[in-house]
């Protein structure tokens, strides 16, 4: 696939703000990719994650250099209208974006605003459960439903537009360790089901580093890593930019150290099989 996200010597800067939150910024993410984002608190993730949506220029103001596009459209130039139907955003707390008197109605909400035919919105809810497996819970009501399970209907709201990127911020962040897993898992069916590009910021990084293609870390505003997720958690600059090594890749690259040959893998599971490999052809 071609590009989804094109982001050209960004900078921006808050009113009253001394210092930018985002300072010549250059990213690309092809269509498909999966990319996760990382840094320190107040390294710029956040305003940039509103450069790609639109958030900035068109409800924060300030000092705007660069471009942003996504898809076929300039952010800086394009409707809030437009950029719903081509970038989705799930929140931290779902709670924030889900508030009908059923689930059904909750997801149906974006298309009835863009006045999509009935028949059409009928069709998109009913493959939008499907697809994240809450065809049961259609008839419940939102507050009803336990954190796992409200973050499936926010997601569904989002999928039924049909975006071509998902931004994910911290999705993890209230789940319990078990439905974090599955998040992460159905986020990866997602892509390789439908293609859909997904841009993730998220501070557990042993759960995304299993799905993501690429690890892009921030500090001071500015990218300073971009690569494979095992080449940035190997790279000793990565906790000097205040990232969280997973224990699991820890261990891994002080295995390698060592000098045993691993291929890829971040979980347990996969660096317990690796290691049963190397120990059979020893």
């Amino acid at each position: 696939m071609g590009e989804i996200v094109r982001v050209e010597n960004l900078s921006f800067r808050y009113p009253e703000a001394a210092k930018f939150a985002v300072r010549d910024f250059e990213l690309t993410i092809k269509g498909g990719e999966i990319v996760m984002l990382a840094g320190p608190s107040g390294c710029g993730k956040s305003t940039l994650l509103r450069t790609v949506n639109g958030l900035i220029p068109h409800m924060y103001t300030g000092e705007y250099l660069g471009s942003v596009s996504v898809g076929d459209h300039k952010v800086s130039e394009a409707r809030m209208s437009e950029l719903a139907q081509t970038v989705g955003l799930l929140f931290q707390n779902p709670e924030n974006q889900i508030f009908m008197f059923s689930v059904e109605r909750d997801i149906a909400f974006g298309l009835e605003n863009l006045a999509v035919p009935p028949d059409e919105i009928r069709a998109r809810v009913d493959e939008a459960m499907r697809q994240l497996g809450i065809t049961d819970l259609a008839q419940r009501a939102p507050h009803e439903l336990s954190d796992g399970q409200k973050q499936r209907v926010a997601l569904a709201g989002v999928i039924v537009m049909r975006p071509r990127l998902i931004i994910l911020d911290e999705p993890t962040s209230l789940l319990d360790p078990k439905t974090a897993v599955e998040l992460v898992e159905l986020v990866r069916r997602l892509r390789d089901e439908t293609g859909i590009t997904f841009l993730i910021v998220e501070h557990r990084l042993e759960l995304l580093v299993r799905i993501a293609d690429r690890l892009v870390v921030m500090s001071e505003g500015k990218k300073v890593l971009d690569g494979r997720p095992e080449e940035i958690l190997a790279d000793e600059r990565a906790e000097a930019y205040g990232i969280s090594i997973p224990p699991v890749s820890r261990l891994r690259n002080q295995l390698k150290r060592d000098g045993l040959p691993l291929e890829n893998g971040f979980g347990p599971d996969e660096l317990a099989e690796e290691l049963n490999r190397q120990a059979l052809k020893r």
